[in-house]
Order: structure tokens, then C-alpha cells, then sequence
């Protein structure tokens, strides 16, 4: 593809089992300098290989020449891939399909690599500052628990479109592309946490590779990403009123600059344990147990991921208890610092959570794996926002003859995830930050079907795409829409539609995720609590 063709030049490798490079020196171009070629290149992209029959996948050679070629300079290799890769080094076969696995000593091994190939191919592009972005696509098996692997070890991410259709998905992967490609990025970096005297990190969780006791490699870093560490005592007294913390990121910049970036933090020292509670931060403190609970679920059962969440939860609450439980006569009471009465409504919901919830009929195992590669790598915010999504009413909104600003912050006003908040009459929004649920009351006024739906009011809501119609109601849904997405932009949420008493549909994208509801089996909040209060007691 250089700036002297006007054609892009196809050269093909038959070799799988012995691959090297044609052109060693010619097959990355500046992009500014061949732009009009390759854009002519993925042009005919689509229609390159319309005609062929061959269904296989050497995505091992095929990553393995893109190392060849990349591992002179680095960079961020974005991986797509529709099917189970099944040719050369590399080739998987399928699993998960005998039953007898689950629930036993051997489940786990399918939420990890088949083949070490791809565990020692990470290291080797992080050794070469090769970050790793994966972009899945089949509804098919294709094994995310090994393909996701050269993402978790090069700081990169995985997409996921389960059942993808241009039609419909086209949107999401055009946005989620492009931020992957235009936000701003940090190549070639190392990371390292330093801590004053008495305390020590004992474990790092995210997507990284360690490169020795405390030194995180991060071929590439940008703002989508979070990682959490526990840290542990050292001394059983600390002697100073102030701890320090230092985090440093040595880094090149876009513009080629070798920059680093240092944050220092103090946190006081306090003799009452009370007061430590007091100060407690529920999003940190999820954001380092669900990394734990996804990283359980690669070593044991999911039953055992789960009982370790709960065991976490019921230490942490039984260790607040013993502080008053004589000076005030406790009885029977739960008691919880006014900082953690968050705690357990978010320990329910990572328990229903898609990297834990169930098993084998719950979720299949492609969509369990990616959820835990995805929520390994998630930002505080948006992790508790996937956890317990927003849930908003609507429609009388959409009603009202002209809309002020202050009726919009009204809406936004989130309601608990139960049921009993779905008004027949109503119309409702539930994001959690990938995707909008907006769900048809059966007695919502027509007026607002019609007006956004258009002819299709009447239609199964499977077959409707949410469009914008040419009246003030939708106008107002659209607006509502984008100031969602504009108010985090690292994934788009598509729209999807959905009529009250609609089954399975409603079942699968709301009720189900409805956290504080019993249903199918799984505990509702009010029972959940009682379970978590009895084990606190417990000595």
C-alpha cells in the first residue's frame, strides 16, 4: 500500500506452518502519505472475498505475521474475528458443550486459554509494546476465553457483538471503533505503586502484564481503563499519622514524547477502626472485589466465586458489628456505617452479574468470558453503573406541551430495580452503559407509540428500529438518548425495544436483570439481606 500505487497489492503466504514476511520493510505505510490507497483497500474489503466457500480461520499464523510486521515499532493491532479459529498454530476445537463439566473441579478450564499459544503470544507483543484490542462477532462459539487472553496481558479490551448485523449493530462498532482509534492514548508504558513505610501491595487486577513484583507493562494505556490492588500490613501498628502512595507511569506520548506522569496521595492514619469504616469508598472497594471474584471463577466453580463474595461481604460487616456490639446492646439489629449501605445491594448485583450468575443454561460461555474480560477492565463509574443500572420513567415527560430544563433533571431521577416500578401506563429507559432497554407499558398512551414508533406502533418490538420521526416526542426520546451516551462515551448503548408481557424478550433484556427481584430461582434483596445479617451474627 504505498503512497506510489494506485492499487493496493495482495501477496498471500500458503505457508501456515512456517510464516514470514514478503516485504519486511514495505507493509506499514504513513497513513497520511497512502491514505487514497487505503481507502481504496477498504473499499473492496467487503466484496474481496464475497464468492469464497472456505469457512476456516488461520488466525494464529495470521496474528503471528502481523507480530512479524509490527514488532519493529509497536503500536495497538486491532483484531476481528467471526469464527472459531481452526487452521495452523493456534487452531481451537469446541468446548463447553458436555454438561458433565459443570459444577465439577474441571468447569473452570473452560474459561481459560485451550492452547498456551496465546498466552505466550501476549507476552510476546507486550515484551514488543504490542497492545491487543479484540472485536468478536460470531453468534457461534469462538472461544473469547482464548482469543480474550492476548487482550488481558497487553492492556487492550474485547468487543463483543454476539449475533452481529450491520443493520443493527452498525452504529455501536462505528462509534466504539472510532474512540478506539481517537482517544487519547499512552504508548510503551510502565506503571509502579510505591507506599510508604508499614504497608505493602501484595496483588495487581486488570488487564496488564507483570513484569516483575510491582511493575505493571502497559504496551498501551488510555482512559477506558481501571486497575484495582490490595494492599496489606506490614507492621501490626503503623507508627506515622500519614501514609503516602505514589503511582508513576512512565510513557511515550502520541507526538513521541517520553513523558511520565506521577499522582501522590496521603490518607491519615487513625486509631479507630469505626472511623475507617466511616471513611470507606463502596466503588473502590467493588471495583477490587469483582476483579477478585471474575479472577475466582478462572481457578474453581462459579459457586465457589460466588460463596467468596458473599464470605468478603460478611467479614467486612461482622468485623463492624464486634466494634459496638457490647457498648450498645445490639441484639438482633444490622447495623453498617452510612458509607457502606451500599454494600450489599451492590454485592447482590454482581452476584446476578453475567461473569457469576447461574450456570451453563444461564449464560453462554462465550458472553460469560467477555463480560469478565470487559468488567476486568472497567472505570469505578461505569463498572457500578453495569452493576446496578439506571432505571427512568419517561413518558410523562414526552407528554408535557414544552420541556424545561429542570423537567429533564427530573427524569433522571433513578428508581430501584424491582418490578413494582413498571407502571402498565408507562414509559421507561434502563441503561446500564452498553445498552437501553426501553419498555412499552401495555397501557402506554398511543399517542407515544405512534409517535415514536411511527407505522410500526402496533408491531412485535423485535422487528422495530428505534428511528427518529419527524414530531416533538421523538425529538425529546432522541435528545434523552444522547445526553445518556454524551455523559460517558466509552461504549455506545444500542436501543432495544420491548412491550410489557413480550416473552421471552421481556424476560431476557429487563426482568431478569431487575436486581432486587426474586425471579428464576435467584434471591431478591429483601431475602438476600436476611442471608448476609444471619451469617454476620455468626461467630
Amino acid at each position: 500500500m504505498q503512497s506510489s500505487l494506485t492499487q493496493p497489492q495482495m501477496m498471500v503466504v500458503s505457508d501456515l506452518d512456517d510464516i514470514f514476511v514478503p516485504l519486511p520493510d514495505d507493509l506499514l505505510v504513513n497513513f497520511s502519505e497512502s491514505r487514497n490507497v487505503v481507502e481504496t483497500f477498504l473499499d473492496s474489503l467487503p466484496s474481496m472475498f464475497q464468492d469464497n466457500v472456505n469457512v476456516e480461520s488461520a488466525f494464529g499464523p495470521a496474528l503471528k505475521a502481523a507480530f512479524m510486521v509490527m514488532s519493529q515499532l509497536g503500536g495497538k493491532l486491532l483484531i476481528f474475528q467471526n469464527s472459531l479459529p481452526s487452521l495452523g498454530v493456534g487452531r481451537l476445537k469446541l468446548r463447553g458443550d458436555d454438561l458433565r463439566v459443570y459444577g465439577t473441579d474441571e468447569e473452570h478450564i473452560l474459561r481459560l486459554p485451550e492452547d498456551p499459544f496465546y498466552k505466550q503470544m501476549a507476552a510476546d507483543l507486550t515484551k514488543y509494546q504490542i497492545g491487543v484490542n479484540i472485536y468478536a462477532f460470531s453468534d457461534k462459539y469462538t472461544d473469547i476465553a482464548s482469543l480474550g487472553t492476548l487482550a488481558k496481558y497487553t492492556g487492550g479490551q474485547v468487543y463483543y457483538y454476539p449475533s452481529f448485523r450491520s443493520g443493527i449493530h452498525g452504529d455501536k462498532l462505528r462509534h466504539e471503533l472510532a474512540r478506539d482509534l481517537t482517544r487519547e492514548t499512552a504508548w510503551e508504558a510502565v506503571m509502579r505503586i510505591r507506599c510508604g513505610k508499614g504497608i505493602r501491595f501484595t496483588s495487581y487486577h486488570g488487564n496488564f502484564m507483570l513484569r516483575s513484583t510491582d511493575l505493571l507493562a502497559l504496551p498501551t494505556v488510555d482512559c477506558d481503563k481501571a486497575y484495582a490492588m490490595q494492599l496489606s500490613l506490614e507492621e501490626t501498628l503503623l507508627t506515622t499519622q500519614t501514609v503516602y502512595f505514589q503511582v508513576a507511569l512512565l510513557y511515550t506520548a502520541s507526538c513521541g514524547e517520553r513523558r511520565i506522569r506521577v499522582y501522590t496521595a496521603a490518607a491519615p492514619v487513625v486509631t479507630d477502626l469505626g472511623e475507617m469504616y466511616r471513611q470507606a469508598d463502596t466503588g473502590a472497594i467493588f471495583s477490587l472485589f469483582s476483579r477478585l471474584a471474575i479472577e475466582k471463577t478462572l481457578t474453581g466453580k462459579l459457586e465457589d466465586a460466588r460463596n467468596s463474595l458473599q464470605l468478603m461481604l460478611v467479614k467486612a460487616l461482622r468485623e463492624y458489628r464486634n466494634l459496638y456490639s457490647v457498648q450498645h446492646r445490639l441484639g438482633a439489629r444490622m447495623i453498617y456505617p452510612e458509607s457502606l449501605k451500599f454494600l450489599c445491594l451492590y454485592g447482590l448485583a454482581l452476584f446476578k452479574s453475567v461473569p457469576l450468575k447461574g450456570g451453563y443454561a444461564d449464560v453462554q460461555l462465550d458472553e460469560r468470558c467477555a463480560a469478565g474480560f470487559t468488567m476486568m477492565a472497567l472505570p469505578v463509574k461505569k463498572l457500578l453503573k453495569l452493576l446496578y443500572p439506571s432505571l427512568i420513567r419517561i413518558d410523562e415527560y414526552l407528554l408535557k406541551p414544552s420541556a424545561q430544563a429542570d423537567d429533564f433533571k427530573n427524569i433522571m431521577k433513578r428508581l430501584p430495580l424491582v418490578s413494582e416500578n413498571l407502571d402498565s401506563r408507562g414509559l421507561y429507559i434502563y441503561d446500564d452503559g452498553f445498552r437501553f432497554v426501553i419498555w412499552f407499558g401495555r397501557m402506554v398512551s398511543p399517542d407515544i407509540a405512534k409517535n415514536l414508533l411511527g407505522p410500526d406502533f402496533a408491531a412485535e418490538l423485535s422487528r422495530v428500529t428505534l428511528t427518529e420521526h419527524d414530531n416533538e416526542m421523538s425529538r425529546r426520546l432522541m435528545k434523552i438518548l444522547k445526553k445518556l451516551r454524551e455523559s460517558d462515551p466509552s461504549y455506545y448503548q444500542l436501543p432495544y425495544l420491548v412491550r410489557q408481557g413480550e416473552q421471552p424478550r421481556e424476560g431476557l433484556l429487563l426482568l431478569v436483570n431487575l436486581i432486587e427481584d426474586q425471579m428464576g430461582g435467584t434471591t431478591g434483596y429483601a431475602n438476600w439481606i436476611t442471608l448476609i445479617h444471619r451469617q454476620v451474627q455468626q461467630n
